[in-house]
Parts: C-alpha cells; sequence; structure tokens
C-alpha cells in the first residue's frame, strides 16, 4: 500500500536575529513551519499568503515570497501519510503575528532549542537546514 500524500504551502520566517517562527496547532504537541492546504485554484504562494494571515495575522504578498522548492516528509501529524511541501522564505518581527484560527502557540528559535522541542520531520529533515545553512 502506497502513502498518502497531503500537499501544502510551508513558510521559513525569520526575525532580524536569525531566529524562526514556529506554530503547534490545537490538540497537537508537534511545532511545524506555519503553512496550510492550498484551495482550490491557489497557486501554492497565493495559499501561503492566505494561511499566514488566517494563522497569525501576518500580511505578505504571494509575490514577495521567495520560492525554496519542494520538500516531502513524513507527516507530522497524520499517521501512514507523508507532506509534500512548497517551501517559501520570508522575514518577520515578533510583534509582527500573533496566535489565531488553529494555532495554539508560536515559538521563536534558535538552534540550540531543536533538540528541547517534538519538531515535525519536515521542518527537522528539511526547512530548518534552509533557514541556519
Amino acid at each position: 500500500m502506497s502513502e498518502r500524500r497531503i500537499f501544502v504551502s510551508a513558510a521559513v520566517i525569520t526575525d532580524a536575529a536569525g531566529r524562526v517562527l514556529v506554530v503547534r496547532k490545537h490538540g497537537t504537541s508537534v511545532f511545524m513551519q506555519p503553512g496550510g492546504k492550498p484551495e482550490a485554484g491557489e497557486s501554492a504562494a497565493e495559499a501561503l499568503a492566505r494561511e499566514l494571515y488566517e494563522e497569525l495575522g501576518l500580511v505578505v504578498a504571494a509575490d514577495e515570497l521567495e520560492p525554496l522548492g519542494r520538500f516531502e516528509s513524513d507527516a507530522a501529524n497524520e499517521p501512514g501519510h507523508r507532506v509534500v511541501a512548497e517551501a517559501f522564505r520570508t522575514t518577520a518581527e515578533p510583534g509582527a503575528v500573533a496566535v489565531r484560527a488553529e494555532i495554539a502557540e508560536l515559538r521563536w528559535i534558535t538552534p540550540p532549542d531543536v533538540p528541547t522541542m517534538a519538531l515535525a520531520p519536515l521542518s527537522l529533515d528539511h526547512l530548518l537546514a534552509i533557514a541556519w545553512p
């Protein structure tokens, strides 16, 4: 049986201090990059711009997001699924984001925080390495 794939758009958001924003959704224990699933007719960047506003109140235009590529890992919250993410980079300052919608918690992290946190495989395998090469 082949694994099911979940297609999402994900953001690597850094601040001026080089920290990376991760979020935890209600009912989960794992932190991940903000983002979500595209709706019908949306490009990956349009979906991410919408999700960032809905989840964090962050206003960013789709054409201002820097494409990073497509990455695949085990899904954090859906056993037996793989997540396929179109990833983009942007910047924000802590005062520009707030917990909204399905987000329960947000954290700005640095490399020493990584071993102390439950992080999604996509973040660990791919996206944090882009943020901190």
